[in-house]
Order: structure tokens, then C-alpha cells, then sequence
């Protein structure tokens, strides 16, 4: 079956109040979602992460006339005439723009032989995943952590067994809400923290100590996303993992962090490496240095339902906390584009379903992005 034609679907809407971590307060939250449709009427999801105006440009002019008129089924051909486009930018709005219809198409594709991402890959290895809460988020005002416990309280209520909080307000108030997290949710529930960037590596190491009596499973992104020698040195230092990858699009990047042994857990994001063609290959590098590789999701329905996909193909890892690696990550925040076919919320025992369904698992009517529609673009093959 060939592409015949990518639409594109600007989303966004302002979270109420603003999302904080350690570097901002989150006050808009825009995305990117493709479109890609087969000659027969099939379409595909796909969804860029962090820079979507920027991608969508760069599909208009670059990718669209690569893909269409394409057979969907030549997944990887495509994606290397995409990846050949980049010139200097390996790891910006270029490959976002790349994972977005490498996406669509792996969704596209999967449909068009009535069965899932997974099972077109290979075979998933487990049906559930363990999910994590991404939350709860630094509040405004002098209190930054004051909502925490009710809202620790309202996850473990919703079965999440696995809640990552962000912090990097200081060193000494990391540690303190977070050992109170640790008494709060018991010895069995896994914590982790994300300070999002937030800190150099002084103070980086300061809070990583202050942590230590919470048991984490891991410190995410404690500093500037390409900062090696600052990682080593976190690394090092710490009993704690350190997490991160999100924010990295290439191959040579991830290999120049798992060269430098910086990273215990990797968390490539499929709306930023590549789709499911850059984070293979990217699991296959991890896998090399033996690191558990996990999707990072911070987006839509589209890249969450991808990285369910993805990340019933890994292989299983033990890093501590109630069930092997990977995990999967759950915006527990107010997101209508996460949400917009049901919660995401886990079941009793704390894990997600892995769907069975053609392509990424799910059926979607773009009419009912309308809420959330600032502009739609759609280009057809000649």
C-alpha cells in the first residue's frame, strides 16, 4: 500500500495551574500530530515532542516528498532517506520531525496487516507494563512542595505503585519531602525524581545525598542534557542511578553517554529519537552496556500508545522496585490530549494492558481534537 497523503494537527492548551519543575513553570503546552493515510483510506498515527512548529516545517519541506507515493511497508528505507536529510542537526526539530512519520507510518503500516505495532516487530515479550506516575509537579508560591502528600495520597489510591515527583527547589528541601514521601507510601512502592535540568553538579551531588535515606530507584536529568563530564562526576558520586536521555536524538549521543558510563536507566523519547526505527537502534546500543532502556513519554495519547508498543518489545531488566524493567510513564497531570478515549490510570496491581489492537491500539476521529485544533495542514501526493 502506498502513502498517499500527511496531515498535520497543531494541539495545545494552557495547564491550570502552570506544571513546575526545577528549570520552569510549564504555562502552554503545544504538540504536533501526524497523520499518515494509505491509498485505501488507512491512516497513521504520529506525534513530535518538544519542538512541533519547527518539525512541522521541516515535514512540509523536507520529508513529505520523500514518503509520499511510498510503500508504507519499506519502514526502514524511508526512515534512512529521512535521517539522510538532516545535514548538521542530528538531534533537534529535524529528527522530531523524522519520529513523527516514522511513527505514523509504523501505525499506518501495522493497520494495514490487521495486527499491532508489536506483532508486526516481532512478538511482544510481556502484555502489561508497570506504570509510573510522572507527578506530582513544584507549585508556585513559598511553599513549592505543599501539595504533594494529597496528591501522592490521590495517586496511590489510583493504583500507582511507581510515582515520580519533580523536584530541584534546593538540595536540603529535595531531601526532606522526599523522605517523607518514602514514610508516606511505605517500602514497596518505587519513587524516583526528575529535576528536569535543573541543577549543576554541585548541587546536583548535594541533593542526591540529602535523597539517599528515600531509596530511589533513580535521580532523572539532574543536569544540562549534554553535560558528559558533569554526569560522570554525578555518577560516580551517588549511590543513586542517574536517569536521562530524553532530550537526546541521535545514535552518537546516546553512545557517547553510555561510553562515559553516566546513565543507569535510558530514556529515549519516540517523539524525539527517531520513532520506533531510532529507538531500536538506540535499545540495541543499550543493550551492549547492559542499561535498561525505557520510553521517555511526556505527550498525547499517540506517543504514549507508542511507547507501549515499544516497550513490550524490550527485553526485561531488574533494577529494583516491584517489577522489572521497562516501565512506562503516565502524565498524571490534567492532559485532555492524554486522556481523550479514557484514563490511563493502572489496574490493582499497578500495571497498564499493552494493546492487542491493529497499529498503536487505538482509534481516534480527528474531530475530537477540535477543542484543542489551532491549525491543520494536509499534502498530497502529485
Amino acid at each position: 500500500m502506498k502513502i498517499i497523503g500527511l496531515r498535520g494537527y497543531h494541539l495545545g492548551f494552557s495547564p491550570s495551574p502552570a506544571l513546575g519543575n526545577a528549570s520552569t513553570f510549564i504555562r502552554r503546552r503545544d504538540f504536533l500530530l501526524v497523520q499518515a493515510i494509505g491509498e485505501d483510506g488507512t491512516v497513521g498515527w504520529g506525534e513530535a515532542f518538544s519542538s512541533p512548529f519547527a518539525a512541522a516545517a521541516f515535514i512540509r519541506a523536507r520529508l513529505a516528498p520523500l514518503v509520499l507515493g511510498q510503500p508504507v511497508q519499506d519502514l526502514g528505507r524511508l526512515y534512512h532517506a529521512m535521517a539522510g536529510t538532516l545535514n548538521y542537526d542530528r538531534r533537534g526539530a529535524g529528527m522530531m520531525a523524522i519520529s513523527s512519520i516514522d511513527m505514523a507510518l509504523h501505525d499506518l503500516a501495522a493497520r494495514s496487516l490487521g495486527v499491532s505495532v508489536a506483532r508486526m516487530l516481532g512478538g511482544a515479550l510481556r502484555d502489561r507494563m508497570l506504570a509510573y506516575a510522572s507527578g506530582p509537579f513544584i507549585a508556585e508560591g513559598p511553599d513549592p512542595y505543599r501539595e504533594y502528600p494529597g496528591q501522592v495520597d490521590d495517586l496511590l489510591r489510583r493504583n500507582f505503585r511507581a510515582i515520580k515527583p519533580r523536584v530541584g527547589v534546593a538540595p536540603h528541601r529535595d531531601g526532606e519531602v522526599m523522605r517523607a514521601m518514602r514514610r508516606q507510601v511505605g517500602p514497596d512502592a518505587a519513587l524516583m525524581v526528575d529535576i528536569n535540568q535543573g541543577y549543576a553538579v554541585g548541587a546536583a551531588l548535594q541533593s542526591a545525598r540529602h535523597m539517599e535515606d528515600a531509596d530511589l530507584l533513580w535521580i532523572e536529568e539532574p543536569l544540562q542534557p549534554e553535560d558528559i563530564g558533569g554526569y560522570q562526576a554525578v555518577a560516580q558520586a551517588t549511590r543513586c542511578a542517574i536517569a536521562g536521555g530524553e532530550a537526546l536524538g541521535s545514535l552518537a549521543a546516546f553512545r557517547d553517554f553510555l561510553q562515559a558510563r553516566t546513565f543507569s536507566v535510558l530514556q529515549p523519547d519516540m517523539g524525539v529519537c527517531g520513532g520506533f526505527n531510532g529507538f531500536r537502534r538506540i535499545a540495541a546500543l543499550a543493550d551492549a552496556f547492559d542499561v535498561p532502556a525505557m520510553p521517555h513519554v511526556f505527550g498525547t495519547l499517540v506517543n504514549a500508545h507508542a511507547a507501549l508498543q515499544m516497550g513490550s518489545l524490550l527485553v526485561p531488566r531488574r533494577g529494583g522496585g516491584p517489577m522489572p524493567y521497562p516501565f512506562i510513564e503516565i502524565d498524571v497531570t490534567p492532559n485532555p490530549l492524554l486522556t481523550l478515549l479514557g484514563p490511563m490510570d493502572p489496574a490493582a496491581d499497578g500495571t497498564i494492558a499493552v494493546p492487542d489492537a491493529p497499529g498503536l491500539g487505538f482509534e481516534l476521529d480527528p474531530a475530537r481534537l477540535a477543542p484543542w485544533l489551532g491549525e491543520q495542514w494536509q499534502i498530497d501526493a502529485a
